[in-house]
């Protein structure tokens, strides 16, 4: 059977679950051991797929069409775990279930209550994606924070399953905070003794506790929580700020947690290190040899999370290129009010992520032209395809009107159209072109090359295709379509032929790369941009 790790959090949010939670996944696939990791959301909403970005952050999507979380997306890139729809479960998934099974009559008349009802649907959520994967290990993170009413179910829920499977089959994490206070030159160790105090109220007792701490805590100090806490002070680690998130399982394990973790599983395992790991992917980014500069041109800038998984497969492009690669985050608004120039003169790359709506989306389409005619590199992502198509019918084309129904439904030139099975869909979620599907790509293109073979498999996120009507118009005045869905001759990769390397892809690459495995779309983005010599 299984064993499982919960993970909660507590004092404030933003503590970092989702990177402690996929660190300890590395951890234990480092000893051998096959995991899988489940996201409990405590919103209402049934997945993030209709949430502004500014909201939640990025949606990440699964090979199997899931709209997910960002934390599945650090979860991927940390471990050899394969996600779907089963490890995401948010509080309007059990609840839309529940009432489903109440109108069909499943509960032979009983009164539907928040126990047993809702903790039963989340447990069964929870074995579910055990089951399915036939792992060592489930690592089940708790999103929020303790003290949260909406998280109350989740909490009460991994509190009888601990029970359920027994002890020594189940673990608590509590990841907490512990403060530095400046003025006084100490660290401060009650909040973590009050959110301790919150989670034993509700019946659940950490095993370990992870500590966010900006200064290493002393001996005493972990003692001191230890004997408040009521727990052995080796069961209170330490997770000090890093330079680069990469660096927190080398961390975790300098502190002993993956023995602690096991010994308390009473699980045995091999030890396999994480010498390539720190080798490869923390030398490359502490050290590395070159540097190239990158303009991220979107419309979520702001926020940090808009665009995680964009800004670390760009990272993790920069560990195969042996470069650090420096992000200009660059609000397309600013490019519609000011020219692409001021913002984008002193790249050396520029790159177009996805998105929804009209704002901004003119400054993407300058930042696109600027691209093409300096012959910066650019990888355009979805929306970033979208647009660059859109630029090359209304300046190569001719085509001076030429623009996407979802922008203009009366342009004269809709090169950019919704897809056929799109047109009669009336409800938002979950009903994109999602998931993974197989692309054909054009011997000798670039995107060929970059791949090294022909049949490739990518995931998607989109409602708008470019429109086949004027294919072959752009294709004439030298766009080539390196890449397409070959059961319906979608387009899925763009090229200008008489540009260095300029690629534009329907779906998401971003999605796919990992920090010791880079995407090689990205790979070959960053590769061309750091060569690239200064104008």
């Amino acid at each position: 059977m299984s064993k499982y790790i919960f993970i909660t959090g507590g004092v404030v949010s933003s503590l970092g679950k989702g990177i402690a939670s996929a660190s300890i996944g590395k951890l234990m696939e480092s000893r051998g051991l096959k995991v899988t990791l489940i996201k409990c959301d405590p919103y209402i909403n049934v997945d993030p797929g209709t949430m502004n970005p500014f909201q939640h952050g990025e949606v990440y999507v699964t090979d199997d069409g899931a709209e997910t979380d960002l934390d599945l997306g650090h979860y991927e890139r940390f471990t050899n775990a394969k996600l779907g729809k089963e490890n995401n479960i948010t509080t309007g998934k059990i609840y839309y279930s529940v009432i489903t099974k109440e109108r069909k009559g499943d509960y032979l008349g009983k009164t539907v209550q928040i126990i047993p009802h809702i903790t039963d649907e989340i447990k069964e959520g929870i074995k579910k994606a055990a089951s399915k994967n036939q792992v060592d290990v489930v690592i089940v993170e708790i999103g929020g924070t303790v003290g949260d009413i909406e998280s109350l179910p989740f909490l009460e829920a991994i509190r009888q399953l601990k029970l359920e499977v027994g002890l020594s089959y189940a673990l608590n994490i509590h990841v907490t905070l512990v403060p530095f206070i400046k003025s006084a030159g100490e660290l401060k160790t009650k909040p973590t003794q009050h959110s301790v105090g919150t989670l034993r109220e509700i019946g659940i007792i950490p095993d370990i506790l992870l500590c966010r701490c900006e200064k290493n805590i002393p001996k005493e100090a972990r003692e001191k929580i230890a004997l408040f806490c009521n727990m052995d002070s080796e069961a209170v680690i330490p997770a000090l700020d890093v330079k680069t998130i990469y660096e927190v399982p080398l961390m975790l394990k300098n502190e002993g947690l993956d023995s602690l973790i096991l010994r308390k599983l009473n699980m045995k395992s091999v030890d396999l290190d994480l010498k390539n790991w720190k080798d490869f992917v923390v030398a490359r980014i502490k050290n590395p040899s070159r540097v190239s500069k990158i303009a991220v041109v979107g419309k979520y800038i702001d926020l940090q999370d808009a665009y995680k998984s964009i800004y670390e497969a760009l990272i993790h492009a920069g560990i195969a290129n042996d470069a650090r690669v420096d992000i200009t985050r660059v609000d397309s608004e600013d490019i519609e009010a000011c020219g692409p120039e001021k913002y984008l003169k002193s790249v050396q790359g520029i790159l177009v992520p996805g998105g929804f709506g009209y704002r901004g989306i003119e400054g993407k389409i300058k930042a696109a032209e600027f691209a093409r005619e300096n012959k910066i590199p650019y990888l355009g992502i979805c929306l970033g395809m979208q647009v660059a198509v859109i630029e090359f019918a209304r300046n190569i084309c001719g085509f001076k009107k030429a623009n996407s129904t979802e922008f203009d439904k009366k342009t004269p030139y809709p090169v950019i159209s919704l897809l056929e099975e799109q047109k009669g869909i009336k409800n938002m979620g979950a009903t994109m072109r999602l998931g993974l599907y197989p692309c054909t790509l054009k011997k000798g293109s670039r995107a060929f090359a970059s791949y090294g073979r022909a049949n490739i498999n990518e995931r998607h996120r989109h409602r708008y295709e470019l429109n086949n009507k004027y294919r072959q118009a752009l294709e004439q005045k030298g766009l080539l379509v390196a890449g397409v869905y070959p059961e319906k001759d979608l387009v899925e990769i763009i090229e200008h032929k008489d540009h260095p390397w300029f690629i534009g892809c329907q779906f998401h690459p971003e999605f796919k790369s990992k920090p010791d495995k880079a995407h090689p779309i990205f790979r070959e983005f960053i590769k061309q941009s750091s060569f690239l010599k200064k104008r």
